[in-house]
């Protein structure tokens, strides 16, 4: 253990009075959500005149804030992002908490010096994809809540960026960034910071009983403390920020005690006490606790199947005990009072990284008329510091003489000492306002671009070989298969011009087979479509694959930079395309994502046609498909069964009896849940191919052979012979095409 090290206790700070509970407690940094761009949109979030206020207190308070800027803003949103972070900038805030690659890129480029902390919603999940970010100019990650300590420690070696981890509250079932349930059924986006949480409703599996089989119960792991910090993790992470002051006064205080206990005594003397455990736990109990990810890979216990029937909770009387958060800080003061001279009121603070002496001279001190100042009176009156930050720790009265002072004046020499002294604290935390950068593409942190290895261009490409086509020719169809029987119904399609098949198959012999016998038809390219998850195991396996997928396939489908970053390091010469979930949502993160040498997007299904047009081309429109929900460390089939390791797909039915299909990608361990309904869009193919010119896409997951044809039928009528075609009898969805998200 290196003694030298401090590890933050990062806490929520929902409202003022949860960060002032925070700080009471211990915190040495909070993290809060402004009015605009946070991923708590119902949290009680200040306005900007309020959270001014705050950046002062808590830096009065020597501590840190970081503002979360995590949600995806769209491109007229973009546009206001400056605006609205520079007074905060200039007030001296520490750090911002960002999701969206084209923030990350606009706050690197227009705020110098401001730290980037990239959100665990990125859902980064190893050290090529922290890599990545590093390189893009972030100063910390927030990984995902999914990996394990050996993950995290490999991280935190390898690439030297501050890790931050979530130690206590509320866990998400899905990898943070990759849900999309919330958005597709209600409406309510958590990428937008509205997520309805269906997850903790009940599903059922074929023939169970109904259970609550995607709520996982909160996070607590006070007990590992000690392995977390020798992982190297920085910052440990409370969530709660829709909880109340004395919950986070609760768990602050406990954490703030124990990680102190493990860097005073050491292993040998660390013990988590009963009672406090149980106040801990009792602070909050919705689920019952688990120790998360840390130690495991997933499993049944980590879940709360059904809700407890008694919960527990702090006793009312210690619940109210405390309504007061404020703190002060310790000063001291020397008041000299000599009769016929100026009194002087000498003030010296003792900050973490300097000491600040402060000497304000008042009025004239007076010859008393009749009785003189008293020394008690005098302290006392100098002591009532107020609402101010300071406290007297020590005050010495030096008098000389029959002295008199009016107590206005003394008043007043106190009030601008005391201000005195809280300007020049602050003056250190202040910035100078920037010059505007010019809005150029994005650079790197040491102010290189991106290195490019495929075309720089999203449109206008030369095909790899002589004998395909562009890869957007004019109508054209895309097609992503997950099965043989899809590849084969695809292959039939001459309006198909681009394959993308799914990694669990596409390195097998037989697809293979297929794919080097189709190679050679001049409409057709193939492309790997990578694992959502790229993670130890899926790393792992490319490792071995990789000049199969060199030699056999034109290009590669991306959904992580996790993916990127590894393709990079072994300067992949062909084309990448990204999935819609790496969201590319504004011009900013559509033009990173080029300069990082990406030959395409998929556009992501949270924007509506109006914004979608807005945006520009470049990407290719999914216009079929049950589209992805969840992507999921947990097991369904592990908690409503056993893991037999082999990939297969199964169903939830929710309580309205809507049924989600359910992927196990066994072999990297990851489940992926898909909506209910599929997407079809079919009678508004000539109102999209001129805002699409860059082509379609058609996603297949579990629709059989038959189905396969019946559907390219229809969208070979629709967008390539251009008729009017109706979407045939069934429940489908537009998704957000119509209706968008707020």
């Amino acid at each position: 253990m290196d003694c030298n090290r401090k590890t933050e206790i990062l806490a929520p700070a929902g409202s003022v009075a949860s960060m002032e509970a925070a700080l009471c407690a211990g915190a040495d940094a909070v993290y809060m959500g402004g009015s605009m761009f946070g991923a708590r949109a119902y949290a009680d979030n200040p306005d900007e005149e309020l959270l001014l206020k705050v950046i002062d207190y808590v830096h009065l308070h020597g501590r840190k804030i970081y503002l979360t800027v995590n949600t995806l803003l769209k491109d007229s949103e973009l546009a206001g992002l400056g605006d609205y972070l520079m007074p905060y900038y200039l007030q001296g805030l520490d750090a911002v908490i960002v999701q969206d690659i084209g923030v990350m890129q606009y706050i690197r480029r227009h705020f110098p010096g401001l730290a980037l902390h990239v959100s665990t919603q990125a859902a980064v999940t190893n050290e090529p994809g922290a890599a990545f970010f590093k390189e893009t100019g972030a100063d910390r990650i927030v990984p995902a809540r999914e990996l394990s300590l050996r993950e995290i420690r490999r991280m935190k070696e390898k690439t030297g960026l501050e890790i931050e981890c979530f130690v206590h509250g509320a866990m998400c079932y899905c990898y943070s960034g990759q849900c999309l349930l919330s958005s597709m059924i209600g409406g309510r986006s958590g990428n937008r910071g509205q997520c309805a949480q269906p997850c903790r409703l009940p599903y059922q599996v074929q023939g169970k009983s109904p259970a609550d089989l995607l709520s996982l119960k909160d996070l607590s792991a006070v007990d590992l403390i000690p392995d977390l910090i020798d992982a190297g993790i920085d910052s440990f992470k409370i969530e709660g920020r829709m909880k109340q002051p004395d919950y986070v006064y609760t768990v602050v205080s406990m954490y703030r005690k124990y990680v102190d206990l493990y860097f005073e005594k050491g292993r040998s003397g660390y013990k988590v006490k009963g009672e406090d455990r149980d106040d801990l736990e009792g602070a909050y109990t919705r689920r019952g606790y688990t120790t998360g990810y840390y130690m495991r890979q997933n499993g049944r216990e980590m879940l709360s199947l059904s809700r407890p029937k008694e919960q527990k909770s702090i006793p009312e009387k210690e619940r109210t005990s405390r309504t007061d958060y404020k703190i002060k800080e310790k000063i001291k003061g020397k008041f000299i009072f000599s009769e016929g001279k100026y009194a002087t009121l000498c003030l010296e603070y003792k900050g973490k990284h300097r000491t600040i002496y402060k000497e304000i001279s008042g009025e004239r001190v007076q010859t008393a008329v009749k009785a003189p100042l008293e020394r008690e009176r005098l302290e006392k009156q100098l002591r009532k510091t107020g609402d101010t930050a300071f406290v007297f720790e020590d005050l010495e009265i030096l008098m000389e003489g029959n002295g008199f002072l009016p107590m206005q004046a003394v008043n007043a020499l106190r009030r601008e000492g005391l201000l005195a002294l809280r300007d020049e604290i602050l003056e250190d935390c202040r910035r100078e306002k920037p010059e505007m950068a010019d809005d150029r593409k994005p650079e790197m942190a040491d102010g290189r671009r991106p290195e490019i290895t495929g075309d720089r261009k999203f449109s206008d490409r030369a095909p790899d070989t002589v004998q395909t086509r562009s890869l957007y020719e004019e109508r054209s169809l895309e097609a992503v298969v997950q099965t043989r029987e899809q590849l084969r119904a695809v292959l039939s399609s001459d309006a198909v011009s681009l394959v993308y098949v799914e990694g669990s198959i596409a390195f097998d012999r037989d697809t293979l087979k297929i794919v080097k016998n189709a190679g050679g038809k001049p409409q057709k390219q193939f492309f790997a479509a990578m694992p959502y998850i790229f993670r130890e195991r899926a790393v792992s396996w490319y490792e071995k694959v990789y000049e199969i997928l060199l030699r056999e396939y034109d290009g590669v489908l991306i959904r992580n930079f996790e993916s990127l970053s590894w393709l990079k390091r072994k300067k992949y010469p062909k084309r990448m395309i990204s999935d819609s979930n790496m969201y590319v949502f504004n011009r900013e993160s559509k033009d990173f994502i080029r300069q990082c040498g990406l030959s395409g997007f998929t556009f992501p299904p949270e924007l509506n046609l109006r914004e979608l047009t807005a945006l520009g081309g470049g990407g290719i429109l999914t216009v079929y498909g049950y589209q992805p929900v969840m992507v999921t460390a947990n097991c369904i089939k592990k908690t409503t069964g056993t893991c037999d390791g082999h990939n297969g797909v199964m169903f939830l039915t929710d309580r309205r009896g809507k049924k989600f299909a359910v992927k196990n990608e066994c072999q990297y361990c990851y489940n992926v849940i898909y909506n209910c309904a599929p997407l079809m869009l079919t009678d508004l193919a000539s109102e999209l191919q001129p805002v699409f010119p860059e082509g379609v896409r058609l996603d297949f997951s579990i629709e059989g052979e038959k189905k396969v044809r019946e559907i390219l039928t229809l969208y070979e009528e629709a967008f390539v012979k251009k008729k009017q075609v109706k979407p045939p009898a069934g429940e489908y969805t537009r998704g957000h095409l119509k209706r968008g998200v707020k």
